[in-house]
C-alpha cells in the first residue's frame, strides 16, 4: 500500500480508498503510460522533464494525456502530503481508462526510496546480462514494439529481474541477439572509456534517461566529454567504469558485469554529485 496516493480530481486520498476499477486496461493490458521521479525536500526533482517524457509516451501509444499542468499540481499535492525530511519515489501513472471506454486513469504514488537502492549508490550492482530477443536495430524501426516508450507493460522486465536475483544478481543489462549492450529494466547504461562518459544512442530503442541526460548536461559543464554510441558487450566489459542510472536508485556503480569484475572509476563520487544523489558513507 502506497504511502501516499493521489488521484486526479479527487486529490490526496486515503491509502485504503478505492479508486481504480477492475476493469481498468492498466490493469487487464498493462496499457498505460509512467514516469517515476525522484523526491527531495518535498519537490519531485526534474518534474518538468519526467511530463515531458510521459508526453512522448502517450503519444506513441495513441494515448490521451491529461494536461500537464494538471499533473504537475497533483504532484505537488502529493510531496506535501509526504513531507521533506525524507528521499521519495513519486510514480506517476495514466492508463486508457476502463475497458468500455471512457477518460484515462490518473493517480500517482509516493513512498521513500528503500534502503537497498540508496546502498547501491555506494556499494554498487553485479549484473547479470540477458537477451532481449531483438537484434538491436529492430525496436528502433518497429514502432509497435514501443522501444523508447515507458509503457505500464513491465512483466517481462520484472521476471527478468526475478531471474537475475534468482541466480545471484543485483539487477541486469539486457543486450541486443547481435551483442550490443542496451539499458536495465529500469536504468539507463553510461560508461567511461579514456576520458570521455557514453551512453547508449536512442536508435537502439532504448528509453532516454531523464537522469543520465541531467548527468550528462553537468558533465559537460564540468568540462567532461560525453558521447553517444553502441558498444558490444565484449567491449563493455573492459570501460574503465560502468554505472547504471535511474530517478530512484540514483548512480550505482557496476562492479561485476556477466560475472567479470569490472574497473572501478574515480567518477562515481562526481557523477552522485552532479545528480544530487546523497551516497552513505556506512
Amino acid at each position: 500500500m502506497a504511502e501516499v496516493t493521489a488521484v486526479l480530481g479527487r486529490g490526496v486520498i486515503p491509502a485504503d480508498e478505492t479508486f481504480l476499477a477492475g476493469d481498468d486496461l492498466g490493469v487487464l493490458r498493462g496499457d498505460g503510460v509512467f514516469e517515476t521521479a525522484n523526491v527531495r525536500a518535498g519537490e519531485p526533482f526534474l518534474l518538468e522533464e519526467h511530463l515531458a517524457r510521459m508526453v512522448r509516451s502517450a503519444e506513441r501509444m495513441q494515448l490521451d494525456l491529461p494536461d500537464v499542468t494538471k499533473l504537475a499540481e497533483l504532484a505537488a499535492d502529493a510531496c506535501q502530503a509526504f513531507g521533506k525530511d525524507r528521499e521519495g519515489a513519486l510514480r506517476i501513472i495514466c492508463t486508457r481508462g476502463p475497458e468500455g471506454g471512457g477518460p484515462p486513469t490518473v493517480y500517482m504514488t509516493l513512498n521513500p526510496v528503500p534502503a537497498a537502492m540508496i546502498a547501491a549508490r555506494r556499494d554498487g550492482l553485479n549484473l547479470a546480462v540477458l537477451s532481449l530477443g531483438y537484434p538491436v536495430d529492430v525496436r528502433g524501426e518497429s514502432p509497435w514494439l514501443l522501444g523508447g516508450a515507458k509503457c505500464l507493460s513491465y512483466a517481462v522486465a520484472m521476471a527478468a529481474q526475478r531471474h537475475a536475483k534468482a541466480t545471484g544478481h543485483d539487477d541486469l543489462l539486457w543486450r541486443s541477439e547481435d551483442g550490443f549492450a542496451l539499458e536495465g529494466p529500469t536504468s539507463t547504461l553510461i560508461w567511461q572509456q579514456g576520458d570521455t562518459l557514453y551512453t547508449v544512442p536512442s536508435d537502439t530503442g532504448i528509453l532516454v534517461g531523464t537522469t543520465a541526460k541531467f548527468v550528462f548536461d553537468r558533465a559537460r559543464e564540468a568540462g567532461i566529454a560525453t558521447a553517444e554510441r553502441r558498444v558490444q558487450v565484449a567491449e563493455l566489459i573492459g570501460a574503465d567504469g560502468i554505472w547504471m542510472t535511474s530517478s530512484v536508485r540514483g548512480i550505482a556503480p557496476v562492479h561485476t558485469l556477466d560475472n567479470v569484475s569490472i574497473n572501478q572509476s574515480d567518477l562515481s563520487a562526481t557523477l552522485s554529485e552532479f545528480g544530487g544523489f546523497p551516497v552513505p558513507t556506512s
